[in-house]
């Protein structure tokens, strides 16, 4: 009988200690098993690979079971993590449904609207038409990151995000914007200097400016060019959409920008090669937010400066960069602003 008595007191103390485990030891074990290592974790999360390692050997002490088989390649969920990770990634999408409804009322008009866009339409699209927003809502605060990383919309990294890859999350709610196409572009400088390439077999003698970074498909040069390797002609690699622009309007080299950046006053020449890209811009915000007032208002606006029987350059067909410049002409008008900054000196 006391054996019986001290063997259910032991199972009592590790329930109460796997209860006890922390939640924000539970969120790493998430982070731990997204990014495959301590590492690549521990520096999306701000803390030391060790300070990682620790935490998580306290939750698994504190339940009992081994979450991780740990070798050099990095970190594989175990059984017991397998199936634990369900259960936790469900308790952290009601944590999360739980703040997305603490932080909006159903008929709220004023307050903050997060909002997350690759870099390119974020600063020259969606900024200067952001001023006259502003003057007709003026208790909303559009809290604007223009970054090439995706913002997670479901894990509250952002309230509303555009992006050029569509969510799988079946709790968002995704919508099409419309396209971005990518084309050939040199400043008048480079033309002046270098001349432009005739054919894609002329590219030899010219530089590339590429741009690599999240969301942006490092093979497509290569693949629109049909071109095995760019090794020779990438003159300048850079991860960011306004360091590309400067480079190529500098004179650096060709670079694959979008359609709308000549069609908004970017003094810039396209490069008739017979290729072009495209990419779709997808708007997507959790279906909490639907009952949000200013988060429909935000939304709603987003749709309508992104709508492409307004704006052609985001059709899904393609228009030749300078057939667009005259077609912008009343788009530019409508907002006050030529919508571009140029990166040089007037």
């Amino acid at each position: 009988m006391q054996q019986l008595l001290h063997r259910g007191a032991a199972m009592m103390q590790h329930r109460e200690e796997a209860l006890g485990a922390s939640w924000d030891d539970l969120k790493l074990f998430l982070a731990c098993a997204k990014y495959k290592s301590f590492r690549n974790a521990a520096e999306e999360l701000g803390l030391t690979s060790t300070t990682l390692m620790r935490r998580i050997d306290r939750l698994e002490e504190s339940i009992g079971c081994k979450l991780f088989l740990r070798d050099q390649s990095g970190l594989t969920l175990s059984d017991e993590g397998t199936a634990m990770i369900a259960d936790v990634a469900h308790m952290e999408r009601h944590a999360f449904n739980v703040f997305r409804r603490a932080s909006r009322s159903s008929n709220d008009t004023f307050g903050t609207v997060r909002v997350a866009v690759t870099e390119g339409p974020g600063n020259f699209w969606i900024l200067p038409r952001l001023i006259d927003f502003q003057k007709t809502y003026r208790k909303i605060t559009v809290d604007l990151r223009c970054a090439m990383e995706q913002a997670d919309v479901a894990r509250l990294e952002s309230d509303i995000a555009i992006q050029l890859e569509p969510p799988t999350n079946p709790d968002l709610i995704v919508a099409k914007l419309g396209r971005l196409h990518i084309y050939p572009f040199v400043s008048k400088e480079y033309e002046d200097l270098y001349g432009l390439p005739a054919s894609l077999a002329d590219l030899k003698n010219h530089r590339i400016i590429k741009q690599s970074a999240p969301q942006v498909d490092d093979g497509a040069y290569a693949r629109v060019l049909g071109l095995k390797s760019l090794e020779g002609i990438v003159g300048i690699k850079t991860n960011s959409s306004v360091g590309a622009l400067y480079a190529v309007e500098r004179g650096a080299g060709i670079g694959f920008l979008p359609t709308v950046s000549i069609a908004l006053g970017a003094p810039l020449i396209a490069v008739d090669l017979g290729v072009s890209h495209h990419a779709d811009l997808w708007l997507t915000y959790h279906r909490e937010f639907r009952a949000s007032e200013r988060h429909k208002i935000v939304v709603d606006w987003l749709k309508k400066i992104f709508d492409p029987r307004t704006y052609p350059c985001f059709r899904d067909e393609f228009i030749h960069p300078n057939a667009l410049v005259p077609m912008m002409t009343a788009a530019r008008e409508g907002f006050g602003l030529t919508g571009y900054v140029a990166a040089t000196p007037a």
